[in-house]
């Protein structure tokens, strides 16, 4: 089963990446700010040093480029003609934007082209090195598929679990006993999802609701100040989606099967049980196990098919002792 609410991987702006990743690498910007609505299409960074060096036969003129200690001294060592056509032509390859590491002066001729490109010229105290691997997993980060999903997402006992159903049955109020009872939430009816490098499927909560619940009858909650700090998780992996139906009499539930499904996020495969909601059914406890039981099968551990191997074994041995 597939999921429709999917969105492609999502376009990056200068501006955007330099938003996300101004405290973690200490970025300013030097000149051309009119560019930051510049797209980067790729998440690798780039060293142009052959592109400076007027080579441009597969320029990966796509992506953010870093001027490190050996481009800053090649560009010194050039006379200020020779440096005014390399950098001109560097510029007018369409590139997003280019930053100085380890904090170097910025030279005119790059303020300049800067301005007259629109391309934004930015700085950072980082070596080239740090850099670029914090770049490279910022911008990883901001362009991996992403989606919104209704429902609530608590953590139990290290197991993501995504909540969701039609209104009124009681999400909310099914997560807020699972947190008394010592579990966090992620967040409520609303929850952004992205994959992470590593093709983890990964639930947060939306920036207006964060740490907030709404319960029946009684409005909002600010669930840490209740709960403490601990009742609360910013990011978590989904493992396990669990659907709440509306329980109706004579409904056949699948009382023996594994009751496991599958449930397909922005390409991940997610586990996904439905569970009937219906007066005096312990649902939170019922949730607690499903979770639990999910945690074992990660371990190795399917109860479902140890039973069945089980009876089969019996009927075999049953059978062999008739003939």
């Amino acid at each position: 089963m597939k999921d429709s609410n999917v969105s492609h991987k999502r376009i990056v702006t200068v501006g955007r990446f330099v938003q996300a990743a101004h405290d973690l690498l200490k970025i300013e910007t030097i000149a051309g700010e009119s560019g930051m609505e510049r797209h980067i299409a790729e998440a690798t960074i780039n060293r142009p040093g052959l592109a400076l060096s007027g080579f441009f036969e597969h320029f990966a003129n796509r992506r953010i480029q870093v001027l490190g200690l050996a481009e800053i001294a090649y560009l010194a060592a050039l006379s200020n003609e020779m440096r005014g056509k390399a950098l001109r032509r560097f510029f007018d390859a369409k590139i997003p934007c280019v930053v100085v590491a380890r904090n170097k002066g910025v030279c005119r001729e790059i303020r300049e082209l800067a301005e007259e490109f629109a391309v934004p010229a930015l700085r950072t105290k980082l070596v080239t090195k740090h850099f670029v691997n914090g770049a490279t997993i910022t911008m990883e980060n901001l362009m991996a598929p992403a989606a919104k999903m209704q429902g609530t997402m608590v953590e139990i006992m290290g197991i993501g679990v995504l909540i969701d159903g039609k209104p009124g049955l009681g999400k909310s109020e099914t997560a807020l006993g699972l947190i008394k009872r010592g579990h966090a939430l992620v967040s409520d009816d609303i929850t952004n999802l992205r994959v992470d490098s590593s093709g983890r499927l990964l639930g947060s909560p939306v920036s207006v609701t964060r740490y907030h619940m709404e319960i029946r009858g009684l409005g909002i909650i600010h669930v840490p100040s209740l709960f403490g700090v601990s009742s609360v998780i910013e990011e978590k992996s989904l493992d396990l989606i669990v659907t709440l139906t509306e329980w109706r009499k004579g409904q056949d539930d699948d009382a023996t099967g594994d009751g496991t499904r599958i449930k397909e996020i922005l390409g991940v495969q997610v586990p996904h049980v439905i569970i009937s909601v219906a007066p005096g059914r312990d649902t939170v406890s019922i949730l607690e196990t499903a979770a639990l039981d999910q945690k074992l099968k990660r371990l190795g551990h399917d109860a479902a098919k140890e039973l069945d191997d089980r009876l089969i074994t019996s009927m075999m041995g049953g059978r062999n002792g008739s003939e």
